[in-house]
């Protein structure tokens, strides 16, 4: 285990199996016959194994959108110039953007974190809510030619998301989210994912931002040659290495999420592809963070079926949606939620007064 990270892992083990036990019990005592709230059940009884005795808490959602640069976008990998990240973070903060539109329709609470774009955006920027300062660098560097981030760089950024996340649990939130904005960061996911699981880079490699067919092949391409570069045989490699030489600052920020959303025994509700390449850095740190997340959707990004694959999760939506910035997570909220509500407030049998099935 990376003795950097260390501390990051304090206090996490995994979810109550007892707890999953009893709420399994309690799901078969309701008005309807056994199982027939299908995923529903599975939901609600592994919040309970995550919650515990304080599974009947009111929910308090939020969700921490990471913006970054990469500087594999000077190799052509996208249909998008890098402008566009702090472009997308003021129209986020302006409330233009779909992860501005569904917060607000959803009641999530929304932070906007500048963990490495390449601007100086100023104090005082966007109107609601306003943007966090956490710059850890001006972007990474090309992981087509050397490794994306410095070892200093990956832990501060780790320990970003995993401080904004602790101080959120501190705050009542108990159902959390990441989302994401960098131009580029398909590329490093891609490559992530690669690395992680040992696919090859046309399987694990989708068009992002809509390149056309030879950007799409110049990408593919980039990803094989930094895998290759950096990861020649990953299983012998740290997914904190993995992390550092293909990945992002964002992509280290919500894995410090997914490490905090563990140690405070939160719901974990992980987005798209970008989102999903940082939970299973995280896992691959700390296994037992694995129990907290619920997969909100599944990408168009073909990457994104492979890395669920491997994590074991089924997505809670299946929308066809590539957006990213925490959309599907969001949309996942109101049906986690819907789990929980049946879990508590349907009667039992017995309350209402109901005959069971027969034996």
């Amino acid at each position: 285990m990376e003795s950097e990270v260390s501390e990051l892992l304090h206090g996490i083990v995994a979810p109550s199996e007892a707890w999953r036990g009893k709420a399994r019990q309690h799901l078969d005592t309701l008005t309807k016959p056994l199982g027939s709230l299908g995923r529903l059940e599975d939901m609600a009884a592994q919040v309970a194994a995550i919650r515990g005795e304080r599974m009947g808490e009111p929910v308090r959602k939020a969700i921490f959108v990471f913006a970054a640069d990469h500087g594999v976008t000077a190799s052509g990998v996208s249909a998008y110039p890098r402008e566009v990240t702090v472009q997308m973070v003021h129209n986020i903060l302006a409330g233009g953007a779909g992860i501005s539109v569904l917060t607000q329709q959803h009641d999530v609470a929304l932070h906007v974190v500048d963990i490495g774009v390449d601007t100086d955006f100023g104090t005082g920027v966007g109107m609601a809510p306003s943007l966090l300062h956490h710059k850890v660098a001006r972007g990474t560097r090309n992981l087509l030619h050397e490794p994306a981030m410095s070892r200093e760089e990956v832990l501060a950024a780790l320990r970003v998301g995993y401080r904004l996340a602790s101080e959120a649990a501190a705050e009542g939130c108990n159902l959390i989210a990441t989302g994401e904005m960098g131009i580029g960061n398909t590329t490093a996911a891609s490559a992530i994912t690669c690395a992680l699981t040992g696919v090859d880079a046309a399987r694990a490699t989708g068009r992002g931002t809509g390149a056309n067919s030879a950007t799409y092949a110049n990408k593919v391409r980039v990803v094989e040659e930094a895998v290759a570069k950096h990861c020649p045989s990953p299983a012998a490699i740290a997914p904190f290495e993995i992390l550092r030489r293909l990945g992002g600052l964002e992509i280290a920020a919500m894995a410090g999420v997914v490490l905090a959303a563990a140690r405070h025994r939160m719901v974990m509700v992980l987005d798209g592809f970008i989102a999903t390449a940082a939970a299973a850095v995280a896992v691959g740190i700390a296994p037992d963070a694995l129990g907290y997340c619920i997969a909100g959707h599944c990408s168009e990004e073909p990457g994104h079926s492979i890395l669920l694959d491997y994590l074991g999760l089924a997505p809670v939506l299946s929308l066809g949606m590539r957006l990213g910035e925490g959309t599907g997570a969001v949309l996942a909220m109101p049906i986690i939620e819907s789990a929980l509500a049946l879990y508590l407030r349907m009667a039992t049998f017995t309350s209402a007064g109901i005959s069971g099935a027969t034996p």
